[in-house]
Order: C-alpha cells, then structure tokens, then sequence
C-alpha cells in the first residue's frame, strides 16, 4: 500500500483531482476496491476534512487494513510530495528564471487539466441520472467557475433542491 500510494503522489502534478486517474487504475486493478466503490471512495475523501489524496490513502488503508493500514496509505501519499516540495523549495530560487524549467511548467498545465477534466466528466456521467441533476450539476459549474459564487452557497441550493424534489418526487408515487 505504501509503494502504491508513493507511486500516486510521486508521478501526478496537479494536486488530488488529477491523480484521481492514477488511483483508480491501481486500486481497480489490484482488486482492492470496485469501478463501483471508487465513486463512493471520491465522495467520501472529499466530505471529511484534509486532502483529498490523504484521505483517499487513509480510507482505501482502513479497508484493506485497518489502522496500519491508513498509516502506511498516508505516509505513502504523503511523503514524496513533501520531498519534491523541499527540494524544489531548496532549489528553485536558483532555477526559477531558468527557461526550461518555465517551459516545463508550462508544457505540465494541459496535463493536469486533462487529469482533473477526466474523473470530473466520469463523474457527472454516473452521477446525474435525470435533467434536473444535469441542470443543478452545469447551474453549480457555471456558478463557481464564472459568476465566483461560494461553493458553500452551492451545496446549500443543492441540498434544498435535492430534498424539495425528493419529496415532490415521494408524494407523486403516494
């Protein structure tokens, strides 16, 4: 578990979303988590508090082994970022102004928009099930993204909706 979540925070750039790809083909392909659960497993790691690769690590390791489990997932996710960050931190004054090392950067963003695009559309596809999802999923997108409303106020509308439905829904079939 240790070198498989190393693996995930040495070789993803972009943070948690884009190494959603990565995650899931190594816990799938293991055996140690369903296509299924993996949807839950993002849900989950995104409500509790932390990051959420942390928390995926400290999840997925309860479940395969308990306790130590999430210890060894977690200092796996955990350490090689806090290595890259420390010599990037001790060497990049040297290199900042360093033409490749811009170009690098550069060249790493497309990247890591198509790793964060790729869970986010997989996502949306198994979880709108019906038009009035699809509408609060692109109201919400457009929302955050262009008119800079707080998320907060999206999950709040979200929750109302949902549950004004939900009842609409259940004195339908009454």
């Amino acid at each position: 578990m240790f070198g498989v979540f190393a693996k995930v925070g040495t070789f993803t750039i972009g943070g948690g979303y884009a190494m959603l790809p990565l995650v899931e083909q190594e816990l799938v392909k293991r055996g140690w988590i369903s296509e299924a659960d993996f949807d839950e497993l993002i849900v989950l790691a995104q409500s509790a508090p932390g990051l959420l690769a942390v928390n995926m690590a400290i999840f997925t390791g309860h479940k395969i082994r308990g306790l130590r489990g999430s210890i060894v997932s977690a200092l796996g996710a955990t350490l090689p970022s806090l290595v890259i960050i420390l010599l990037i931190a001790m060497f990049f004054t040297e290199f900042q102004e360093n033409e490749y090392v811009r170009r690098f950067f550069l060249g790493v963003r497309p990247a890591a928009i198509a790793l964060i695009l790729v869970p986010a559309i997989r996502m949306a596809k198994s979880g709108c099930k019906s038009w009035w999802t699809w509408l609060i999923a692109i109201a919400s997108l457009l929302g955050v993204a262009f008119l800079q409303v707080s998320p907060i106020w999206i999950i709040l509308v979200t929750i109302s909706v949902a549950v004004s439905v939900s009842l609409i829904l259940q004195k339908k079939q009454s």
